[in-house]
């Protein structure tokens, strides 16, 4: 007699497992064909182009969008059956993806809190208020905030409730260097103590070869290569990540060896 099917990933391996995902809109492919891993405590980069697939595929992971073709687990839950599991442990920030601007930040963060059921909230948002320094913001609406504290703001509201899962859009876009630079320590620093798992979309290069310990390049909705970056590097004979991204994107260059 046949059992009941095994989850997709064992837990301790993988905190994210992506199978032949694929999701085509009529003539168009979005995301055509992907597979990946992502490790318990791993911080992995998404990178590419306009148009190369990221939203789509992080949208997919959220839930928000279904796959044409293909499977995801996270935590070893099948997204497709099971992603309310999945969700409570996880969490997505963007600095493009807006808060009610008539709410306060703190006001903002209590929403989320709720929906997460988040435990001693107050001391919560006082925790992040002093982490992130929204303390000159945290009373005023979010309507009223600049990009860059719009982009704290949206990390803070991404790690309301401790995420072991953390998908990340851009993380410090808009930031000035010296805050940027305090956002990624913090990230690293959360990373190493919860033991979370970031997959991270970012444009800024510097920024994957400093947080990332694996990179998948995408391109038309493909995954074209991926290894870690110092692998990236010596496989097309650059200094920096930018240099790899570039030829990639322009087909300036082929890799020395074909990637694993």
């Amino acid at each position: 007699m046949a059992g009941r099917a095994a989850p997709l990933i064992p837990v301790a391996m993988n905190a994210i497992h992506v199978e032949t995902l694929t999701k085509r809109y009529g003539d168009v492919l979005a995301v055509d064909d992907i597979s990946f891993d992502a490790g318990m405590g791993a911080t992995v980069g998404l990178l590419g182009g306009n148009g190369a697939g990221k939203t789509t595929t992080i949208a997919m992971l959220l839930g928000l969008l279904l796959p044409t073709q293909g499977s995801i687990a996270i935590l070893g839950h099948d997204m497709a059956t099971d992603r309310f599991a999945a969700l409570a442990r996880m969490n997505f920030s963007s600095p493009y993806v807006a808060l009610p601007h008539r709410l306060t930040v703190r006001e903002n963060l209590r929403v989320y809190g709720h929906l997460y059921n988040v435990a001693r909230m107050d001391r919560r948002i006082d925790e992040l208020t002093v982490e992130l320094d929204l303390g000159p913001i945290i009373n005023r609406p979010a309507g009223q905030l600049s990009a860059g504290q719009k982009t704290r703001v949206a990390l803070a509201k991404a790690l309301i409730n401790r995420p072991e899962v953390l998908l990340l859009d851009e993380p410090t876009a808009s930031l000035d260097p010296d805050t940027g630079d305090m956002v990624r320590s913090w990230l690293e620093r959360y990373r190493a103590e919860s033991g979370c798992t970031i997959l991270l979309a970012s444009h800024n290069m510097a920024e994957v070869e400093r947080l990332c310990s694996h990179v998948l390049m995408m391109k038309k909705g493909r995954i074209v290569d991926r290894g870690s970056p110092d692998d990236l590097l010596v496989r097309y004979g650059r200094e920096d990540l930018e240099d790899v991204f570039l030829d990639i994107a322009r087909n300036r260059r082929q890799a020395t060896e074909v990637a694993a």
